[in-house]
């Protein structure tokens, strides 16, 4: 046989065979917004050495953390495009195309960080991811987290009042913005990368962080006073692009969905588990005066005013606290 006729008769038998019996290298490249010492950055890692594991090296990760790639909505947009493989996004960027995901930024819905993890994985947040393909052109893998909101300012704050006229900086999301604009206070939505600069600089007066970005970023350089509220939880979502996932065949869905769905569940325990020591960090902190276990009470009947609006816009509200009523 000559080798032209072999070279035929070979591709002729590669083609016969089942696309899914054919293995493919791949390298997905997540983006993050968090710094590389970040939690979210560690398990991003560890997903592509458990992903390479599992498929004998053929899939890998490479993660750009930091905002290299832009905003949560640049990095959106590139999803939709399939320029970008994946990311890693907060609850709060897909709120502006999810209504639904809302919900999970009700004010007060849990009080600790516990019950914040048994709202994540429960099928009542499945079902939101369930709208992510339709309205954002992603899949939602899993959800994670990061810790609690708390609220940290420059100025001392003795009762609700004083955050009237403050610029709060919020991660841009309507139910976000909804909240401050009920507390008097003047939203600065503000990529979290520059949030260190706009403290420094005076652009704002305050912000809503959890412990782990407020000690990654030494926030309390600049805001020197801190309200203990866990008034949000704060989730995150692992996406892959649409585009790039109709291209994958049924084997590598599985594995990415596995190894991601293994990763998200060792963010969210990570966080539960070391909640409390962040707290005592923050204790440690010198010329930090922390105001300890502020309930809901505290800001007045904006909870039951958030809900009111928020209702009216998605259904998830009152599903998610009849869940919580449940723990």
């Amino acid at each position: 046989m000559s080798l032209k006729a072999l070279a035929l008769t070979t591709l002729a038998a590669c083609a016969a065979l089942p696309a899914t019996l054919i293995a493919q290298e791949r390298a997905f490249r997540i983006g993050l917004i968090t710094p590389p010492v970040h939690v979210w950055n560690e398990e991003a890692r560890g997903l592509g050495e458990t992903l390479s594991e599992m498929s004998d090296g053929r899939l890998s990760v490479t993660t750009f953390p930091s905002g290299q790639l832009g905003s949560e909505s640049a990095m959106l947009q590139q999803l939709q495009t399939g320029a970008l493989d994946m990311a890693w996004l907060t609850t709060a960027e897909l709120t502006t195309r999810v209504p639904d995901m809302s919900a999970l930024h009700a004010p007060f819905l849990v009080d600790n960080i516990a019950d914040a993890a048994k709202v994540l994985r429960s099928d009542e947040a499945r079902e939101i991811l369930g709208k992510l393909p339709r309205a954002t052109g992603t899949v939602g893998l899993c959800y994670a987290m990061t810790g609690m909101r708390q609220l940290m300012t420059k100025e001392p704050v003795e009762t609700a009042e004083d955050l009237a006229g403050m610029r709060f900086r919020i991660t841009p999301a309507p139910p976000i913005k909804t909240f401050f604009e009920m507390l008097g206070a003047a939203p600065a939505p503000m990529p979290l990368t520059q949030v260190y600069d706009g403290l420094a600089n005076g652009q704002i007066d305050a912000i809503d962080m959890d412990y782990e970005s407020i000690i990654n970023f030494g926030y309390h350089d600049h805001a020197s006073h801190m309200l203990e509220t866990n008034h949000h939880l704060f989730g995150m979502v692992a996406l892959v692009s649409g585009r790039v996932w109709a291209q994958l065949s049924d084997e590598d869905k599985a594995l990415l969905q596995e190894a991601s769905q293994t990763h998200c569940d060792q963010t969210i325990d990570r966080f539960v588990a070391k909640e409390a020591d962040k707290l005592e960090t923050l204790k440690a902190v010198e010329g930090l005066t922390i105001t300890e276990d502020v309930d809901p009470a505290f800001f007045g009947d904006v909870v039951e005013r958030w809900d009111a609006e928020w209702a009216e816009q998605t259904p998830y509200v009152q599903k998610m606290r009849d869940l919580v009523a449940t723990f």
